[in-house]
């Protein structure tokens, strides 16, 4: 009952509430990154919602435009300001995926969306994952953020899916709070240096070693 209702009520009662007070933050917020970073002030991306489908993630931006003398984009570590280093480490950056929780492309809580590209790159029981909502917490939240291995974060997501009940969403919510105060386990995502998920694909190739991809992977 709660999988197929309580959890969505649980979403809206906390969501449109939420809109309401942190309205004025967020719009501060726009305000500043327009100054600091000029536009977009949304970074969005296309993820992977329940049973792959893809939906616009949205997040506030925190990385510059700035390329090489070839136009390539410069590494996200580069690329990433201080301003946009604190939104990270305070997870203010996460604050628009709230729309998303309105618009139920999400949840509150539930695996992290990450790239369409990794769905092919799951085992089949990580796969599992994506018989839910994502969220905009996550068990794996508790235990470090992106200072896991990603088979810790996957393993973890798939423990969520078998456990969902309104405790536990409560109890990773509540910890989530915790863990934004204290700014636990936001080292490599804070700094740009989240590494790319490659799975099966990485097997393929004889353990290809990861490259990083900071915000554009999710945390």
């Amino acid at each position: 009952m709660y999988r197929r209702y309580g959890k969505r009520a649980l979403d809206l009662i906390l969501v449109v509430p939420a809109l309401i007070l942190l309205a004025p933050a967020m719009a501060i917020l726009t305000l500043l990154i327009r100054l600091k970073m000029g536009s977009p002030v949304l970074f969005t991306q296309e993820r992977a919602g329940k049973d792959g489908t893809p939906f616009r993630l949205y997040k506030f931006r925190s990385m510059t435009n700035a390329r090489d003398a070839q136009g390539n984009l410069l590494p996200d570590e580069q690329r990433l300001t201080p301003f946009g280093r604190f939104l990270r480490s305070a997870s203010l950056d996460e604050l628009p995926q709230l729309f998303n929780v309105l618009r139920g492309e999400m949840s509150l809580v539930g695996p992290r969306p990450l790239l369409m590209t990794y769905i092919n790159r799951y085992t089949p029981e990580q796969r599992r994952r994506l018989d839910v909502l994502p969220g905009v917490t996550c068990q794996a939240v508790l235990h470090g953020r992106s200072n896991q291995t990603w088979d810790e974060i996957l393993a973890r997501d798939v423990w969520y899916v078998d456990h969902i009940s309104l405790w536990t969403d409560l109890r990773i919510l509540f910890g989530t709070m915790r863990v934004v105060l204290t700014r636990e386990g936001v080292e490599r995502s804070a700094n740009g240096q989240v590494p790319e998920f490659l799975g099966v694909l990485a097997q393929a190739q004889g353990n290809v070693s990861e490259t990083h991809v900071g915000q554009s992977q999710g945390w």
